[in-house]
């Protein structure tokens, strides 16, 4: 039995539980909110009764690991703090603000023999692998666009004055690090590291990006990355070969994927997906890595390593568009 803790009460971490429910193993022991009322509401909805408002005492506390879902801003503070006090941490993305940041804390896990790792979707789903696997079916790809453009649904409390966490640059919060960092997952694991980059981002009134491109070069095909959070997005995502393409509707849960092949033929190569199922698969990965690491230490180092490349590129990208 895995007994872990939530920090942060919000929709994603309302999925995340729903999706661990769902795995034989991981019980959800304990909340932590900076108000009790929130938190309580938010235990009690989902069946846990620890709440505590006192991050230290709950980093003390008697559970094995714990899922974090707070602004960007926190996540090194609050993963050290949980590592520090033996506390396995799954994080929600982007794991760290810098590529340092990750290291100091990769390396305090492994010393710790604890499992550090991010919660993204696409890293821990079982379909990636089938998705991939579709690439070779279309042929030479010589171009590849993926996007993620999505109206936010704080854009309206923004354009009347309010500062809204996703939209406050102090929150190390913005488009490429809230929806543009799942365009480079599928760039990087379908294609590896390209061997140049060019990127530009456009700023809102709060002097958070509002939106954002970038373009991957490698020595035989070209990918571009397009993000948006105060714009909606109605064509997916494309990957194109001289013998077919691949059509995504969802870039970050790799879902509504189809092969659209030269001759006319469609294939189906993975339907949509609910949220919670996506976070299921996080959760199971997560209980893998805690109760059998030597079987699964494979699969979590290549995870890790794939994380470490997509933040040290999302680093690089950040300081060429000078975004805070």
């Amino acid at each position: 039995m895995v007994k872990y803790g939530v920090i942060g009460s919000g929709w994603i971490a309302e999925s995340f539980v729903k999706g661990a429910q769902t795995v034989e193993g991981m019980c959800f022991a304990a909340m932590y909110s900076r108000t009790y009322e929130k938190g309580k509401e938010f235990a009690e909805k989902l069946g846990c009764e620890k709440v505590y408002t006192d991050i230290n005492e709950f980093a003390k506390s008697d559970i094995d690991a714990v899922y974090i879902a707070s602004p960007n801003s926190l996540h090194y503070e609050q993963s050290k703090l949980m590592l520090e006090n033996g506390k396995h941490v799954l994080c929600e993305k982007p794991i760290t603000i810098t590529p340092d940041e990750f290291s100091e804390l990769f390396t305090l896990a492994k010393e710790k023999k604890l499992v550090y790792t991010e919660a993204i979707m696409m890293m821990h789903a079982p379909h990636t692998q089938k998705v991939k696997k579709a690439l070779e079916k279309i042929g030479k790809i010589t171009t590849a666009h993926f996007d993620f453009s999505q109206l936010s649904s704080k854009y309206k409390a923004l354009k009347n004055g309010e500062n809204p966490n996703i939209f406050n640059p102090e929150m190390k919060t913005g488009c490429l690090r809230d929806l543009g960092i799942y365009c480079y997952y599928p760039a990087l694991e379908f294609f590896g590291l390209p061997e140049k980059f060019s990127a530009s981002a456009g700023f809102i009134k709060t002097g958070a990006d509002g939106y954002g491109t970038a373009v991957l070069d490698y020595p035989d095909k070209q990918v571009t990355l397009t993000y948006s959070k105060v714009g909606q997005d109605y064509c997916g995502s494309q990957i194109f070969g001289d013998e077919g393409t691949i059509s995504i509707d969802s870039v970050s849960m790799l879902t509504g994927v189809k092969i659209h092949f030269a001759d006319g033929r469609k294939e189906l190569v993975q339907d949509e997906i609910e949220k919670h199922i996506m976070m299921a698969y996080e959760a199971k990965n997560f209980y893998d890595f805690i109760t059998d690491y030597e079987k699964n230490s494979k699969k979590y180092f290549a995870i890790n390593q794939r994380i470490s490349e997509v933040n040290q590129l999302l680093f690089e990208v950040k300081n060429i568009c000078n975004i805070i």
